[in-house]
């Protein structure tokens, strides 16, 4: 498979030594020092693009995909207040796009671990919820994409929760009731900590995802280029586990 790529930071490498080792290639590499590189023979030649770059530039890369007949993958947070936007485009052009906040298939087992929690829940409202997430201090917007597609998961599932407030771990905001408080916190290089905490006065309940690394995002990334090439439609994580 022939696979291009939009954003070659440090995901951007690790999808590429991945998709190489997975026999697929590398037919086009566009970033921030060579973007007229989209309108090159070579990018539009790929079977599938995959596009990790900033909330700015990634509805962009996504129309210009969607007009041009290309399939994208993309993993790039922050972005979502203009989805509704994204999707009437992609239907205009019969287009497809597979998104992801987050690739890692233990992240999607721990998001389903934390919608049945949440579930069993309901019937033990002793019990107040809370999330905390951790990255490194590059990673911009806050809270990270994966910690907001939990959150929406919880309150999917959890009746008295209604509304997501997330804040930075050194603040110390009044949280409603049926508030899911976030906390952020960015710290050296760390890839990813999510935590989901359940506390009443007599115990509290933990669940934690922390990731070693970015191998296990570029790797679902490039099981989601796989998925997607050939279709058409917009897709993310169920889709392709199938669970």
């Amino acid at each position: 498979m022939k696979i291009a790529l939009i954003g070659y930071g440090k995901m951007g490498h690790e999808i590429e030594k991945i998709a190489l080792q997975r026999g697929h290639s590398i037919v086009s590499i566009v970033d921030r020092d060579n973007p007229e590189a989209l309108a090159s023979e070579a990018f539009l030649s790929a079977d599938v693009v995959i596009e990790f770059t900033t909330p700015d530039t990634a509805v962009q890369h996504y129309t210009y995909c969607f007009e041009h007949g290309l399939p994208i993958v993309s993993g790039t947070t922050g972005w979502l207040a203009r989805r509704e936007e994204v999707e009437r485009v992609r239907k205009a052009c019969d287009g497809a796009f597979f998104y992801a906040s987050n690739f890692s298939v233990g992240v999607y087992i721990f998001d389903l671990m934390s919608r049945h929690l949440a579930r069993l829940m309901n019937a033990h409202d002793t019990y107040d919820v809370r999330m905390e997430e951790v990255h490194h201090i590059h990673k911009k917007d806050h809270p990270s994409g994966t910690a907001l597609s939990l959150a929406e998961g919880i309150l999917s599932e959890l009746e008295r929760k209604a509304t997501i407030v997330p804040f930075l771990d050194s603040e110390t905001p009044a949280i409603p009731a049926d508030g899911l408080g976030i906390a952020c916190s960015r710290e050296g290089e760390v890839p990813g900590i999510h935590r989901i905490r359940y506390e009443s006065d007599i115990d509290s309940i933990s669940i934690e995802h922390s990731a070693k690394g970015r191998q296990g995002f570029a790797f679902g990334a490039v099981l989601a280029a796989e998925y997607l090439k050939g279709k058409k439609g917009t897709f993310g994580m169920k889709d392709m586990m199938g669970v």
